[in-house]
Formats: structure tokens, C-alpha cells, sequence
């Protein structure tokens, strides 16, 4: 099975190079990485070149498609990319995640061909060295260390994670995903788990692989978390035929609940007016997007991370 990765990139840095350096020295290799960047004036066409020559690997390993920053959209722009592919398989990266190991597309590949129903399989997200205490035990409690596969019938135990799959490392079933429609081609964010949702909802499941390891977490200020989880409400918002009857409100209590019991019982519970604070706003701006009809125009744009969504 060939598998060529997509990723979005805008004012690459650093990281986005080292992501490069380590797909290309994959054990199972990939065929070619299609980067969706956002603005050609901070493409560095050198640097890549040299990523490219020290890896062996000829410059038509690496198609860049270059769009103005309005042209930007999360489900779109990745669309455009998988459609430049011809592989069996798509992976989709975040330029700000790197592979922990050789073996992340091995594993990946594994997941979502041991059964012909699984549409996706998304990996696992490791704490960057500088990931704070709190984040980085959320990143335990969203990507645990048991892989799974999910169904319909998770609904019942497992609610919105039934849907849940992430666009910072997935790979798709080119069949499966061109059947399925796609990524939503208009979409402020959650991309990944409205196709999920809609795979899950078609009979189909998805994988979970926790051996297929990156290393992506953020240092999120609260204003930044507020402007993240709004832009999360108003995804919600656009897909009630999704997120209607799965309501996602009780995860994050649970997850607050279990942040908590692990600050106080692991010597952080100086951390617990961090937590509480992180999580208002984290609601607050969740609860803003899901509300955002209700709200002035000029309140929408200063609450979202995305103003570029909202220009017509």
C-alpha cells in the first residue's frame, strides 16, 4: 500500500524541518509529501532543498502548492492536497508535530489495514519537553496507551470520543475517505472528527494506534485556549446533524475531574487555581462558539482564532 503525506504549513520554522528530516527516514517510506503552504513569501526553498539532498531523496519528493492566506480553509486546503496524491493511503500531519520514532508510518499503515471497515487511524500525541504540567497530563488522558478500535456501538461508554481522530497525525483509506466526501469543504476547525463522525455514522470505525507516536503539545495562554475553544463551538455549532445528540460537555468535566485527582495526588496541588481558571476559559469560549449566531459580528472576530473563516 503507497502512502503520501499531506501537510498545511504557514510560516514554517524549525520543527516543520526536523518533521521533514524524520518522514523522510521512515522505515516504511513514504512515496511523497504534499505541503499545502500558506503564504510563498515564508517558503525557504533552500532550506528544504538541502532537508531533501541530505536525505538522499530527489527535489519531486517534496510538491509544494502555495495559497494566499484567505484561501486557507481546514478541510479544503487538505482536500486539495489528498487530491493531488494518487497513493492508497493519505497521512495528514500538522507542521508544528514530529514522528518519535522511525517507525510512526509502519504503525499507522498497520492500524488502518488490519480490518477493511477502518476508514482512519490517528496516532498518538506525546508532551514536547517544555509541555507544562497540566497539558502535559492532559495529552495522557486524550491519547492513552492502549490502542482501540471505535464503533457506533462505542457511543454508550466512550460519547463524543466515539468520533474524536486528529489531523496532527492520521492516515486515511484513499477509497474509504473519496467515498465518504471527504473533509467538509467550508469548516472553522474539526475537520478530522467531522469526517469521523460521518465514518462512524456510515458503519465504518476508527482506529486508534498508540504505537504511532508524535511529539506535539502547546503551551496555550487562557486567552489562546478561549479563542481555540470557540472556534471548537462553532464547528459544533455548523454540524448539530453531528454533535447534536452527543453532547461533548460531560468529557471535559470528567477530564477536569481527573486533571484535578492527579494534581493532588502526584504533588501539584499547587497547579489545582491553574486548572480551574484554564478550564473557564476553555468553556467560556465553548460555549461562546456554540452561541456565535446570537453574538455581533464584532464579537465573533474578536473571539475567534480564524477571522479569514468569516469573510465571505
Amino acid at each position: 500500500m503507497t502512502i503520501d503525506a499531506v501537510i498545511p504549513t504557514y510560516k514554517p520554522d524549525d520543527t516543520f524541518y526536523e518533521l521533514i528530516r524524520r518522514l523522510l527516514a521512515q522505515k516504511c517510506p513514504l512515496h511523497r509529501i504534499i505541503v499545502m503552504n500558506t503564504g510563498e513569501e515564508f517558503w525557504d526553498e533552500e532550506r528544504i532543498a538541502k532537508v531533501l539532498d541530505a536525505a538522499g531523496v530527489s527535489e519531486a519528493m517534496l510538491e509544494v502548492h502555495h495559497l494566499r492566506p484567505e484561501e486557507f480553509d481546514h478541510g479544503a486546503t487538505r482536500s486539495a492536497g489528498i487530491r493531488y496524491s494518487s497513493a492508497d493511503a493519505v497521512l495528514c500531519m500538522t507542521h508544528d508535530a514530529i514522528p518519535a520514532d522511525r517507525e510512526l508510518t509502519e504503525h499507522l499503515l498497520r492500524a488502518l489495514t488490519q480490518e477493511p471497515d477502518i476508514a482512519a487511524a490517528y496516532g498518538r500525541q506525546l508532551p514536547a519537553k517544555d509541555c507544562r504540567v497540566i497539558e502535559r497530563y492532559t495529552r495522557s488522558f486524550n491519547y492513552p496507551e492502549e490502542s482501540r478500535i471505535k464503533s457506533e456501538k462505542d457511543l454508550p461508554e466512550l460519547g463524543i470520543k466515539t468520533y474524536f481522530c486528529s489531523n496532527v497525525c492520521a492516515v486515511y483509506r484513499r477509497d474509504l475517505w473519496e467515498k465518504l466526501g471527504g473533509f467538509t469543504q467550508k469548516t472553522i476547525f474539526n475537520e478530522d472528527m467531522i469526517f469521523a463522525a460521518g465514518a462512524v455514522k456510515a458503519g465504518y470505525r476508527i482506529a486508534y494506534a498508540a504505537d504511532a507516536r508524535v511529539i506535539h503539545s502547546h503551551n496555550y495562554t487562557c486567552m489562546q485556549q478561549l479563542h481555540r475553544n470557540f472556534d471548537l463551538g462553532v464547528s459544533q455549532a455548523d454540524h448539530p446533524e453531528i454533535f447534536g445528540g452527543v453532547p461533548s460537555e460531560g468529557e471535559g468535566v470528567k477530564m477536569v475531574k481527573k486533571t484535578a485527582d492527579w494534581l493532588i495526588h502526584s504533588g501539584h496541588a499547587g497547579l489545582l487555581p491553574e486548572l480551574v481558571l484554564q478550564s473557564g476559559f476553555k468553556y467560556l469560549g465553548y460555549r461562546l462558539g456554540k452561541a456565535y449566531r446570537a453574538l455581533p459580528e464584532k464579537a465573533v472576530m474578536a473571539l475567534t482564532m480564524n477571522r479569514n473563516y468569516w469573510k465571505e
